[in-house]
């Protein structure tokens, strides 16, 4: 029974053989017999005219093919074109303007159509290609794109500016014991190099023939006589004392004994660590000569280099969280307290000097450190994520949120960035929504509907001749 039908519908076909192809643009279109058109009714009007052969060619009047056959009427009840594209009812009482290439690209039609691949072609209705400079998307593309908008709103941007440095001591805090004239060293105390002295702590026994020789003479003149209620001491023999940096201590145990000592007892002038010892029991001296380097290291600098992008974002006074690699966690504390006036012309960094406590003495010289600037003045500023930036290099813009799917393209002038924000300088208000995610692709919808649109333009000769025989291939 089933093969009885089937070659009924041979026969009904004309016989056309089994495996017949129209070929197009590297596609391969069956082939359908050709069918008498039948006599179409008066009263009702085609919708369009398709090729007699199957080929997948259309025409908004009638026309003949190249055979001389003429283009058969497509109504909206034929059950013959049920097979044939038909064009997609709108949602809406909207119009439909034309059809778009659904791979994007810049092919319009009048009429509907497939591409080589069989898809149908995107109907335009009418408000869609509104030249306002917006870009609208329907609600289930939005959806699917994961779209999403955030107000523009103020807040502070920080901005964080990381620079490596190392440790240097205070030049401030650094003293050195040298003898001023030709000297003895007779003994040493327990101090060595590394080891932490007091202020007012002995360090070693000088003698002098020229110390010695000053101390008798001040003793000599050592007077009670007063002038105008001044008491007179023998002020050049004293002065002589201080020039050879006799300490303050010894000068007043000779004038409170009037006994000048042999040998003098030098301590140490300041709190800190021996950094250099080269003194030896025994040893002379000479004049100049450097026995101790002591330095303070309660107060150190980190010296630190910011790179020369960065540099109009730091300041004298700002705070500074300093982080050495030896103590992984341990973060200190300090504000810059100068920068330097010179560019390194080899790594184009600028030499910043930090002031960190140290009361620990845990930074140590040329320990390695790193830095982290913090910039914000604490002052609120039109800020965006950074997300929402459409950046080119010379040019930057988002997408303005303007509601029921609609965006608008706008550029931006921005500022400090920081913390995952940018601050916005010109361009927008706030309160204003703009597109976080997603922005990339509605971005390439905008470059579509311009592409369109200039293609367009640019050929309307070809357009007018397309809406004139409604061939497109």
């Amino acid at each position: 029974m089933n093969t009885q039908r089937l070659l009924t519908a041979f026969a009904l076909t004309g016989g056309l053989a089994l495996g017949a192809f129209w070929v197009m643009n590297g596609v391969r279109w069956p082939v359908h017999a050709e069918v008498t058109p039948a006599a179409a009714p008066a009263d009702r009007t085609p919708l369009y005219y398709r090729d007699p052969s199957g080929a997948p060619l259309w025409s908004a009047g009638p026309k003949k093919d190249d055979r001389g056959r003429d283009y058969l009427p497509v109504y909206d009840d034929n059950k013959a074109a049920q097979a044939e594209p038909k064009p997609p009812q709108a949602a809406s009482s909207r119009k439909i303007l034309y059809y778009r290439n659904p791979m994007g690209l810049p092919d319009t039609s009048p009429v509907p159509k497939k591409d080589p691949m069989g898809m149908n072609y995107i109907p335009v209705y009418e408000g869609d290609d509104v030249d306002d400079g917006t870009v609208k998307l329907s609600p289930g593309k939005i959806q699917r794109s994961g779209v999403k908008s955030e107000p523009v709103a103020r807040r502070p941007v920080r901005v964080l500016v990381k620079a490596p440095g190392t440790i240097q001591l205070d030049e401030r805090r650094v003293s050195v014991i040298a003898m001023r004239a030709e000297s003895f060293v007779q003994k040493i105390a327990d101090v060595t190099t590394g080891s932490r002295v007091k202020a007012g702590q002995p360090l070693m026994e000088i003698y002098s023939s020229a110390v010695a020789s000053a101390a008798a003479e001040y003793l000599a003149t050592i007077t009670s006589k007063t002038v105008g209620g001044v008491e007179i001491y023998g002020r050049g023999s004293r002065q002589r004392l201080i020039n050879l940096d006799v300490p303050e201590r010894v000068i007043a145990e000779m004038e409170r004994t009037h006994v000048a000592p042999v040998t003098i007892h030098w301590s140490a002038p300041r709190d800190g660590i021996v950094l250099e010892r080269n003194a030896i029991e025994g040893m002379r001296a000479n004049s100049g000569d450097v026995l101790f380097r002591i330095a303070d290291t309660s107060l150190v600098w980190a010296l630190v280099d910011v790179a020369e992008r960065d540099l109009g974002n730091i300041a004298v006074g700002q705070s500074v969280a300093v982080r050495a690699r030896s103590f992984p966690g341990r973060s200190f504390t300090g504000r810059i307290a100068v920068i330097y006036p010179q560019v390194n012309r080899e790594t184009r960094t600028v030499r910043v000097r930090i002031e960190l406590a140290n009361p620990e003495a845990m930074l140590l010289p040329d320990m390695y450190v790193d830095a982290d600037v913090d910039t914000a003045d604490g002052a609120p500023v039109l800020a965006i994520q950074d997300s929402a930036v459409l950046d080119t290099g010379t040019r930057q813009a988002v997408l303005v949120d303007k509601g029921e799917g609609r965006f608008e393209p706008r550029e931006v002038k921005l500022g400090r960035r920081g913390g995952g924000f940018i601050e916005v300088r010109d361009g927008l208000a706030e309160g204003e929504a703009v597109v976080t995610s997603a922005n990339f692709l509605i971005d390439a919808e905008s470059n579509l509907k311009a592409a369109l649109k200039g293609f367009a333009e640019a050929t309307p000769q070809a357009s007018d001749a397309g809406h004139a025989t409604g061939e497109h291939k």
